[in-house]
């Protein structure tokens, strides 16, 4: 091979390592800034099953939560920077292709798109709280003000109603995947002892069950304020929670649900240690 060649592959393979190391801190830090949310929001929620806790169980109380602790501002700016490299991670799988049989498929590329968006959003909101320009909303609020908007415009009603059975199906969807255990081919897991790999299985599951069960729950309720054409009906992440405790189980099924939220929390910060990028 011509010597030029040679050094044009070497510098190819060098640049495609760098992305690859670039890649797989992003994943590990993103997915590490997703189960201290998780975990953050599980203990909310817990809080609220228990008694005693009114902070909204979401994504801004997880970041009030935080913001309280020693060190609160350098935790925040953290989290922030740990969720940008999610979605960093999330946009090198819309681009190159995830793992996994499927993972370059089309319908794996858009996913991977539609959670760089979400996350990318999700970060900016975090980092601008770690700056001093106000928290987000609460998730509640955000479902109310945007069904409101929606449901005004022509056709609004069957957008909504569209979208509440869509993260119905997504919520199923997650909670087959969960119990069909399909996440063992995106982690090493012939790296993991018996014990561990025993572990790991058990929070993926339960873990996975309990975000399917929100999901699930929170389109159901957008579906039903497309029925009644009532904004005020769309629930978010604390509003959705916190109906839990309000069917026959009472608060134990709230705190079943808080549980498989802080599970799925453990089995994000596993997936950070042991996920194939």
């Amino acid at each position: 091979m011509h010597a030029g060649a040679v050094a044009r592959s070497a510098r190819v393979r060098s640049r495609s390592g760098a992305v690859g190391a670039v890649t797989a801190w992003a994943a590990r830090a993103g997915l590490a800034a997703r189960g201290a949310v998780y975990l953050l929001v599980g203990l909310l929620a817990l809080g609220i099953a228990v008694g005693g806790q009114n902070k909204p169980a979401d994504r801004s109380g997880a970041l009030a939560e935080l913001s309280e602790q020693p060190l609160g501002g350098v935790l925040l700016w953290a989290l922030g920077f740990g969720l940008l490299g999610m979605a960093v991670w999330r946009l090198s799988e819309a681009l190159f292709g995830s793992v996994g049989p499927d993972g370059g498929t089309a319908r794996m590329r858009l996913l991977g798109l539609v959670r760089c968006a979400f996350y990318a959003v999700f970060a900016w909101s975090v980092l601008s709280f770690a700056a001093g320009s106000g928290g987000p909303r609460s998730s509640d609020q955000q479902s109310r003000d945007i069904s409101a908007r929606v449901l005004g415009v022509p056709g609004g009603q069957w957008i909504v109603g569209a979208v509440g059975a869509g993260v119905v199906v997504t919520g199923v969807w997650i909670g087959v995947q969960a119990v069909r255990r399909v996440y063992p081919e995106e982690l090493r897991t012939g790296e993991m002892s018996a014990r561990t790999r025993r572990f790991v299985d058990a929070t993926g599951v339960a873990g996975g069950l309990a975000r399917g069960v929100v999901f699930t729950a929170a389109g159901v309720f957008a579906v039903r304020a497309a029925v009644d054409y009532r904004p005020d009906r769309a629930k978010g992440l604390d509003d959705t929670l916190r109906s839990f405790a309000g069917t026959p189980a009472g608060p134990w099924l709230l705190a079943a649900v808080a549980a498989g939220l802080l599970l799925f929390g453990v089995f994000s910060f596993a997936a950070a240690r042991w996920c194939r990028v």
